[in-house]
């Protein structure tokens, strides 16, 4: 376990440290400062189940891990940015508008259609974004039974849809 005056050592020393391999890294003061931060915070969260043998290795690892996430979201939130921009440039036809509705409506109706747990699995891999293996983790099903009930959604929804 890692008392508060080992947290306090390992912080004083490590610190600069890591926010200048995350910096290296992005160039990015800001972030590396912000990722140095939470790095140490997760740390603290975890200090019931840490020793201060050698951490060094893990807040390195935990940095990297840190900053590529950030990046990532980094990344999406500027793709989400210009697709936003693009989007308002571009003014789309009543036509187009009504098309939208019209295809919105039958794919909800088609979401109303499938049984409860097929509705459940399609909405969490599309709309949440959860990975099969995820899903059947927190359903407590088989990767096998999310595949079948996923394969049966997109019948399902291509043939009311087209």
């Amino acid at each position: 376990m890692l008392s508060k005056n080992d947290f306090k050592n390992i912080y004083d020393v490590h610190f600069d440290a890591i926010r200048s391999f995350v910096f290296y890294r992005c160039g990015d003061t800001e972030m590396a400062s912000d990722v140095a931060q939470d790095v140490f915070m997760k740390v603290w969260d975890k200090r019931a189940v840490l020793y201060g043998d050698n951490l060094k290795p893990l807040l390195y690892k935990m940095a990297s891990d840190c900053y590529i996430s950030n990046y990532r979201k980094l990344v999406c939130r500027m793709n989400f940015e210009q697709r936003i921009m693009a989007t308002d440039e571009v003014a789309f036809s009543p036509e187009d508008e009504m098309t939208c509705n019209e295809l919105a409506a039958a794919y909800a109706k088609t979401l109303e259609q499938m049984t409860d747990k097929q509705r459940t699995i399609f909405l969490m891999h599309r709309e949440d974004g959860m990975k099969y293996e995820e899903i059947a983790d927190s359903l407590c099903i088989s990767v096998k039974t999310v595949e079948k009930h996923i394969s049966a959604a997109l019948r399902l929804l291509r043939t009311k849809l087209l």
